[in-house]
């Protein structure tokens, strides 16, 4: 008789007025500040609100991957013009980011579905594809395999962006981020969180070939009016990992197209 296999372990602890979720190691998943539950507590999810700088008006959201929700609460409460799927193959994950996790019931703007997020993809269904799906530290090969990426790919109205979390120290990073370049066009941007060990990926489609330093100061700073994140700091890390010279940031993009602003 076949053995049923067993589901990883999922545990959520409270220290200090931080709630984490775990999933099947030592590695958290999500994080919440009790006080403060719809923001953003750990440094990287913050990181991966950089893509506003680029599409600063996203319309419909979807996401693989919900861990605590943290994102999509974001979203919810921040964004209010756009429209959020999630789609979370664990639907203890769902139950626990509903419970301990403050994740509001599905309305008119937020959708949370049970099931395969690579099989939510279809041909220009979204404008902001958010991809965050880990096995404790590892990111499953079915979210970096070609068919996934060329398919994420063509999941994006343009302007369009995909927006997708990595570790720094796993092994197929460089792999990975290759397939991505070459699945956008060349239009990929990097940029390691400042504290977490993680780097954010960013897919662009739509996008002008380059944007300047002036330009992209410009956005930084109203953003960081409107959310209280720090976007300047975004740009430095952006500097630090992608093409660029003294007036711009280089994002190889499609020739004679334009960021929305």
């Amino acid at each position: 008789m076949k053995r049923a296999s067993r589901r990883p372990a999922l545990v959520v602890r409270e220290s200090r007025g931080v709630r984490e979720l775990y999933v099947g190691g030592e590695a958290i998943q999500s994080a919440m500040r009790v006080g403060d539950p719809f923001a953003l507590e750990l440094d990287y999810t913050r990181c991966m609100m950089a893509f506003l700088l680029f599409l600063p008006a996203p319309r419909d959201a979807l996401m693989i991957g919900l861990g605590g929700g943290s994102l999509a609460k974001f979203f919810h409460r921040r964004l209010p013009r756009l429209r959020t799927r999630v789609v979370e193959r664990d639907e203890r994950v769902i139950a626990a980011a509903r419970e301990h996790f403050l994740l509001p019931p599905d309305d008119a703007r937020l959708r949370v579905e049970h099931g395969d997020g690579a099989a939510a993809l279809a041909p220009g269904c979204c404008d902001l594809l958010v991809v965050d799906g880990f096995d404790d530290e590892r990111m499953p090969e079915a979210l970096v395999s070609r068919p996934f990426l060329d398919a994420a790919r063509g999941a994006l109205r343009a302007p369009g962006a995909l927006v997708m979390n990595f570790m720094n120290d796993d092994p197929a990073l460089d792999r990975s981020l290759a397939r991505l370049e070459r699945a956008f066009g060349g239009a990929l941007l990097c940029l390691p969180a400042p504290r977490d060990p993680n780097v954010i990926a960013l897919g662009l489609c739509g996008a002008p070939r380059s944007v300047t330093w002036i330009d992209l100061r410009r956005r930084a700073a109203a953003l960081e009016r409107r959310f209280g994140l720090r976007f300047a700091r975004y740009l430095e890390r952006l500097r630090s990992m992608n093409r660029s010279t003294a007036a711009e940031l280089v994002i190889t993009g499609e020739p004679g197209a334009a960021v929305a602003t």
